[in-house]
C-alpha cells in the first residue's frame, strides 16, 4: 500500500506544468520546411557548423535519434496535445502507455537507453528523493528493463534528479546531454540534445523534453527566435525562455 501511494506522487507533486508559461510567445509549426531524418539532421542557422562528438558518447548518441515526419504530440493515451506548437519535431521513440513517463522520466530514459545500448550496465542507477538507489542488475535483459524503468519513473521526478545530477557553475560550458531542471512540486527538466558553434566560439543548441501528461518526446522551438528556430543561443542574461518553462542558468546540470 505504501508503495502504491508513493507511486502516485509524480502525478500529485512532480506536475510538469506551469500555468504562467501560457503568457510567453509560443512558434507555429513549419510545414513547408523539410523535415528532419535525425536530430543530427536539423538545419543549422547560417554560420554554423556542429561540434565533433567521437562515436560511443552519449553526444553521438542523442545526436543519431531518428525524428517522425509527422510533427503532431500524442499523449500516452492516444489523443492529441491540447497544445501543438511547441515543438519542431517529434523523436521517433515507443510513446508511453501510461501517465508516468513526464519530463524528468524522459530524460531518465534517454540516459538509460544510452547505456544500456552501450552495454555499460553497471552505470544505470538513479536515486530518489531520500537519496535510495536503484541500480540496473539484469544486464540484457529488456523486458525486465522496461519494468525496471517503471519502477523508477515510480520513485524518481525532477526533484531526485536535481540533487542526483551535477552542477555546472558556468553556463557557456554547456554540452550535449546536460540537463536544464527546476526540482520540485511542480518541477521541470528538459536536456540539451545536440550543439553547434560558429567561427566565433558561440554556441547554439537544442532542446528535447517530455511533458505531462505523459506524451511524446519532442525537440523544442526557440518561441524568441523564429529565424533561428529551434536552435537556442546562450543568451545574455540569466533566464532561459522556452515554449512551456522558464528556466535559470544556475539551473544547469550534468550526468
Amino acid at each position: 500500500m505504501k508503495y502504491l501511494y508513493l507511486l502516485l506522487i509524480p502525478f500529485l507533486v512532480n506536475s510538469c506544468q506551469q500555468p504562467e508559461a501560457s503568457v510567453y510567445p509560443q512558434n507555429k509549426l513549419n510545414e513547408t520546411e523539410v523535415h528532419p531524418s535525425t536530430i543530427g539532421h536539423i538545419r543549422l542557422p547560417d554560420g554554423f557548423s556542429r561540434s565533433p562528438n567521437p562515436s560511443g558518447t552519449f553526444a553521438s548518441w542523442l545526436r543519431n535519434l531518428a525524428l517522425k515526419q509527422d510533427k503532431t504530440v500524442y499523449l500516452y493515451n492516444r489523443q492529441l496535445k491540447k497544445n501543438q506548437s511547441a515543438q519542431y519535431a517529434v523523436l521517433e521513440m515507443p510513446r508511453s502507455t501510461t501517465d508516468l513517463q513526464q519530463c524528468a522520466d524522459v530524460l531518465m530514459r534517454l540516459r538509460a537507453e544510452y547505456l544500456f545500448s552501450q552495454q555499460r550496465y553497471t552505470d544505470i542507477r538513479f536515486t530518489d528523493f531520500e537519496g535510495r538507489e536503484y541500480a540496473w542488475k539484469n544486464s540484457s535483459n529488456r523486458n525486465e528493463f522496461e519494468r525496471y524503468l517503471t519502477n523508477v519513473f515510480g520513485w524518481c521526478g525532477s526533484a531526485s534528479l536535481e540533487k542526483q545530477l551535477t552542477p555546472v557553475p558556468d553556463f557557456n560550458s554547456i554540452e550535449p546531454g546536460d540537463v536544464l531542471i527546476r526540482g520540485g512540486f511542480p518541477g521541470h527538466a528538459v536536456m540539451v540534445a545536440d550543439m553547434a558553434l560558429n567561427k566565433n566560439g558561440e554556441k547554439i543548441f537544442t532542446l528535447v523534453q517530455g511533458y505531462q501528461p505523459a506524451q511524446d518526446m519532442h525537440i523544442l522551438l526557440n518561441p524568441l527566435a523564429q529565424d533561428v528556430s529551434p536552435w537556442y543561443s546562450i543568451p545574455a542574461g540569466d533566464t532561459i525562455y522556452t515554449p512551456e518553462w522558464v528556466f535559470y542558468k544556475q539551473q544547469l546540470r550534468r550526468w
